[in-house]
């Protein structure tokens, strides 16, 4: 009985994947370079295409481990002999073969459903490895290992051992990539088959190259001593076998800047700023200036520092000189600030008294608690130290001073604060 055919599937792709599949070269459309940086970038369609088929052998497993080896093969024979190739199996599998959010799994399985299809039941027994049939052969994502490009051309080096096995072929098993050599750091040519710049040759044979590093500034060298260079890296000079520090500052190879001096490091030289009281140098420190800059003067050897402040340089009224490097400045003498251009004296503001501030309806209540305590006091003293009156003093007096203060105690504390 003839298989049937998946539901839910377009006919429309049939059209598509014929066109695509007319294509010669690569034919898989390349997705634009996403716009932010944080984006990881898209696999390469082969990589897609791998992954699929990769997905699909392990659902093949699973469905023939929840399906079979139940410890009964007669049955299992009798049973289930035709779910191993049924399309039932085939649903199960493509169910799972893409994760909801690898979009480009998907967007390659719609496409290449009908391939695998025919694939399960028409061509497992001529071609068992679907790898190769669906990437490389069908759809043509894929190139064999060791190979690269639209055609498969084998990578330098060769397809059984690209780039002499100490690089990477770029663009290897896909129809992309140019299929340049990425040597390893101790490696170099165009095929990684000789040592990189700085390493030597320590062991070959016909399988096998050992890279061993130079001595420190040799570019080519036969060994690891210092004496056994053949070529010497920029800022070094061969000289009797062995790579000697060229001297940039003094052979005038050196570029620096009008107010900048050079010192020599090894392999090459630095460019530092003169000192600010050098107008030129030829070294660090105000001792080696070419001229000295404005403000300064020649003192012996140095450019020190002109003291502008011991001549008359701040004509303006209550003003001093203050001396700074290279320079001055002129500053309002003490007592005396700035304003409009000027030094003026500063107004310090007179201190008022504690009562200056009081409203009238406060000095009322005041005099009132004042005339009250007075009576008060008349009234103990005519009862010659009573207890009875002098108790009655000393609370009228507490209840207006208490009045008064809860009526204005801010102003009150603020006046005392304030001195007044």
């Amino acid at each position: 009985m003839a298989p049937r055919p998946l539901r839910g599937l377009v006919p429309a792709l049939l059209g598509s994947l014929s066109l695509f599949l007319s294509i010669p070269g690569p034919v898989w459309p390349q997705p634009s370079t996403p716009p932010q940086a944080s984006l990881p970038p898209e696999p390469h369609p082969c990589h897609t295409c791998r992954g699929l088929v990769d997905s699909f052998n392990k659902g093949l497993e699973r469905t023939t481990r929840d399906n079979f080896g139940g410890g009964n093969t007669a049955w299992e024979e009798e049973k289930l002999s035709k779910y191993k190739d049924s399309e039932t199996r085939l649903v199960e599998v493509l169910e799972g073969v893409c994760s909801k959010s690898d979009f480009e799994c998907h967007r390659l399985l719609e496409l290449s459903e009908e391939l695998v299809e025919t694939w399960w039941f028409h061509k497992q027994q001529e071609a068992p490895d679907l790898f190769q049939w669906l990437c490389s052969d069908s759809l043509k994502l894929c190139c064999p290992s060791g190979t690269f490009g639209p055609s498969c051309l084998p990578c330098p080096g060769g397809a059984e051992k690209p780039c002499s096995g100490y690089g990477k072929c770029e663009g290897e098993g896909t129809r992309g990539g140019s299929g340049r050599c990425d040597c390893q750091a101790s490696y170099g040519g165009e095929a990684c088959g000789q040592c990189g710049l700085g390493y030597f040759e320590a062991e070959r044979n016909s399988s096998h190259l050992v890279c061993l590093a130079c001595f420190g500034p040799c570019a080519r060298c036969s060994g690891p001593e210092e004496s056994n260079c053949l070529q010497c890296r920029k800022g070094w000079a061969l000289h009797h076998l062995k790579c000697v520090d060229i001297d940039e500052c003094g052979t005038e190879r050196a570029s620096c800047g009008a107010n900048q001096f050079c010192v020599n490091t090894e392999g090459s030289y630095e460019c530092r700023d003169c000192a600010k009281a050098c107008l030129g140098c030829m070294g660090a420190g105000p001792g080696r200036c070419k001229k000295c800059s404005p403000g300064y003067q020649q003192v012996g050897s140095k450019c020190l520092d002109v003291d502008e402040c011991e001549t008359e340089v701040c004509p303006g009224a209550n003003e001093q000189c203050e001396n700074t490097e290279g320079g001055y400045r002129c500053v309002c003498a003490e007592g005396y600030k700035q304003m409009e251009g000027i030094c003026v004296k500063e107004q310090i503001p007179e201190s008022a008294g504690f009562f200056s501030e009081m409203t009238e309806d406060e000095l009322v209540v005041l005099q009132q608690m004042f005339f009250g305590v007075i009576i008060c006091a008349l009234a103990t003293l005519a009862a010659k130290g009573d207890l009875v009156f002098t108790a009655i003093f000393i609370g009228a007096v507490a209840a207006m001073t208490g009045y008064w203060l809860s009526e204005r105690s801010d102003r009150v504390l603020e006046g005392f604060i304030k001195g007044r």
